[in-house]
């Protein structure tokens, strides 16, 4: 843990810093959900800037991370223009909060809906700048072909769950078929009477996280898996965790509460568990029969 934290911050100072500050918000906050026990659309006030606090927390602290990855002082201005972006977004989200009013789709009066125009201009410059972060780690060569596989497909798939909140102003909320607000899933709140499309937003956001975990665990399995297997099994988890992301934004845009999924949407995780399962069994097995036969003679010698 020491190593990821210190990467981290020889990656990118001020997103780490972020994430510091951040993660100190993010226990402000938490007392303030105790505390305060004022309510916005039925859910505790604070609970919002919570939730962004710990989301910008994880997203600062893993790109300062990935940024360590990059020789010299790689994409440093983009990481300070990521900071201000998401600076702003937080210092709206709290004041909102303080105010007792909404943040999100807020056009009560001329000044809440300037901010919630200054939020949708941040969140576009924010995902621009992720893509160009992905597109440097796209050309960058790496000896570590499993964790780079792991970056860069996090990168990807956590843009592709960025994208769907681009999903969410033509809506006009977060839930589908049904007003936001209403009766939800604790704490992360999503509709249970509903379509909810942070669902997917969510979900997506993680695989910055999830993927280079699941890398990281398999280096502590390398003597068991060679990098081919590895590396099949980072992509196949990649595949099947976007299939997902899709998977959920589709179900929340037909207005289907997440824990009452109709045949079709079964059917569609069907295929996409099995598919998911048979890529990784293949992996596996691969990396078996390669065990069992040894190296090939060009290999040994």
């Amino acid at each position: 843990m020491r190593t990821v934290l210190a990467d981290a911050r020889r990656g990118h100072p001020g997103l780490y810093r972020t994430a510091v500050a951040m993660a100190a918000l993010s226990l402000v906050t938490a007392a303030l959900v105790v505390i305060d026990q004022r309510t916005l659309l039925g859910v505790p006030l604070w609970v919002k800037p919570l939730k962004f606090s710990v989301s910008i927390m994880l997203y600062t602290a893993t790109l300062a991370w990935m940024l360590s990855r990059l020789p010299g002082r790689g994409m440093r201005r983009t990481g300070w223009v990521i900071v201000a972006a998401l600076v702003v977004e937080q210092v709206i989200i709290v004041g909102q909060a303080a105010r007792g009013v909404r943040s999100h789709f807020n056009d009560d009066t001329p000044f809440d809906a300037l901010l919630f125009g200054v939020m949708g201009a941040t969140i576009t410059l924010l995902w621009l700048l992720t893509v160009a972060v992905a597109l440097r780690f796209l050309r960058e060569p790496s000896t570590d072909r499993v964790t780079t596989s792991a970056v860069r497909l996090g990168l990807l798939v956590g843009l592709l769950g960025m994208a769907v909140g681009f999903l969410m102003p033509p809506n006009g909320a977060h839930a589908v078929g049904v007003a936001d607000g209403g009766p939800g899933l604790p704490f992360v709140g999503w509709s249970t009477t509903g379509g909810d499309l942070r669902i997917g937003h969510f979900v997506g956001m993680h695989a910055l996280q999830l993927l280079p975990l699941l890398a990281a665990g398999l280096a502590a399995l390398r003597h068991r898996l060679d990098e081919t297997a590895r590396l099949r099994v980072v992509r196949v988890a990649a595949a099947g965790y976007g299939a997902l992301v899709v998977l959920v934004t589709w179900q929340a845009l037909r207005g289907q509460p997440l824990l009452a999924p109709d045949a079709p949407t079964l059917a569609a995780l069907a295929v996409v568990v099995l598919g998911t399962a048979g890529g990784l069994a293949a992996a596996l097995l691969g990396a078996a029969r390669r065990a069992a036969t040894g190296p090939t003679p060009t290999a040994a010698a």
